[in-house]
């Protein structure tokens, strides 16, 4: 059973700026609704939605929650920055997951953060990258760990639909 997702952020405008204020362009924010309508229409709902502080994290888990039930909640993580320590987030899943095993997870961060925690939730060596928007689907639980079932990116979502 899913019951982690960790997302990349949707493409972001170029840095020009600070960082943590950069903000979604139009393809950013299709790509992210893309994938919230097909997170939707393949998995039950989410209890929580995690994201980075970040805008351009903060915005893509805002169009994701649009595609969830009303008992999901979003909270902001300061764990979840680009450099943040994958560690953290793995404690702060455990603690979820321990005081509610039912929980069902989805992060919306950044890389390489992202590709870090597949690789703490899963096994060694198995560090994705993640173009924008993309997600890992992972069956996970403290102490025994997880397994990577699936992964998806807006790009192949365009593949299935043509194909």
């Amino acid at each position: 059973m899913v019951n982690i997702v960790i997302m990349r952020h949707g493409e972001a405008e170029p840095l020009t700026k600070q960082d943590s204020q950069r903000q979604l362009t139009a393809r950013g924010k299709r790509e992210a609704l893309q994938m919230a309508q097909w997170l939707h229409n393949c998995y039950s709902v989410f209890s929580d939605i995690w994201t980075s502080p970040y805008i351009r994290a903060g915005q893509t888990a805002e169009i994701m929650l649009s595609k969830q039930g009303p008992e999901c909640q979003l909270h902001t993580q300061t764990a979840l920055v680009p450099d943040g320590l994958p560690q953290l987030t793995l404690d702060l899943i455990d603690a979820k997951l321990s005081e509610q095993p039912d929980a069902r997870i989805l992060l919306v961060s950044h890389m390489p953060l992202v590709s870090f925690l597949v690789e703490m939730l899963t096994q060694q060596g198995q560090t994705p990258v993640f173009s924008t928007a993309s997600l890992c689907c992972i069956d996970y639980q403290p102490v025994t760990g997880g397994r990577l079932l699936e992964k998806m990116a807006p790009q192949d979502l365009a593949l299935l639909s043509h194909g």
